[in-house]
């Protein structure tokens, strides 16, 4: 497996001014929730670019892990968007998903699995509130952990219809190291090719840790911007609790 190590070393020289997954990332990892398990997440997660806001205030994630090696996943979002001096708030978009690992070499050491995510359109039409189709992103991730540091990545395809709208890839890398018993950080690079006709694609970076107070509960929190794009800040603070 020498190609292997090769493989994620070269992806460490890449990214390593920045790069930890799901939350607080936009990253991902392919590791499931163990069988029979729970997470619980009660956050808020945004973004700011040309005077609009955008992002959830809060929004519920819950996995389980229903067969070994499979989670299913759902987030129930409350949304905002805010632009100039409109602002809307409410119900958005209910997302649905299910990860499966099939690679899990060394205890965890080597994992790879896939996260298919579809996005509902629960919201109110006409609030820009979320997308009017259903979108679908189909990701490949990959994790490789040694001793402190655990870096893991990948990316996918997003089918995002409607009008003007265009499908896209998103790509990102990350890694965390333990500093603490308790205590991780973790920076994150990842780009989005566009998603509109005639938009921009962006190119950003994400520095975050998550505080572990005990077996169960967890404090998440991150933040960054873009360094090729308009986002101006982008944030995720939230609460896990898993048994």
């Amino acid at each position: 497996m020498k190609w292997v190590n090769y493989i994620f070393w070269f992806a460490s020289l890449i990214f390593s001014s920045s790069l930890f997954a799901g939350p607080p990332y936009d990253t991902d990892d392919p590791e499931p929730v163990d069988f029979q398990h729970w997470e619980f997440y009660c956050s808020s997660m945004g973004s700011a670019s040309a005077g609009i806001w955008m992002g959830t205030a809060p929004h519920i994630e819950i996995n389980y892990g229903a067969i070994e090696n499979l989670q299913l996943h759902v987030i129930a979002p409350l949304s905002f968007y805010g632009e100039d001096e409109h602002f809307n708030y409410g119900y958005g978009m209910t997302e649905v998903g299910v990860k499966y690992r099939f690679v899990n070499i060394g205890s965890k050491d080597l994992q790879i699995g896939v996260f298919p995510l579809i996005e509902i359109p629960t919201q109110k039409s006409g609030e820009n509130l979320g997308n009017e189709k259903t979108q679908l992103f189909i990701p490949l991730w990959i994790q490789k952990n040694i001793g402190k540091w655990s870096t893991y990545g990948g990316g996918g395809y997003w089918i995002n219809p409607g009008t003007e709208n265009r499908n896209y890839i998103f790509v990102g890398w990350q890694e965390q190291y333990q500093i603490l018993k308790k205590i991780n950080v973790g920076t994150e690079l990842c780009y989005a090719s566009a998603s509109e006709v005639g938009g921009n694609s962006d190119f950003k970076f994400r520095l975050g840790s998550v505080v572990d107070f005990n077996e169960h509960n967890h404090l998440l929190f991150s933040c960054g911007r873009s360094i090729i794009g308009s986002t101006n800040l982008q944030w995720y603070l939230g609460y896990q609790f898993t048994f």
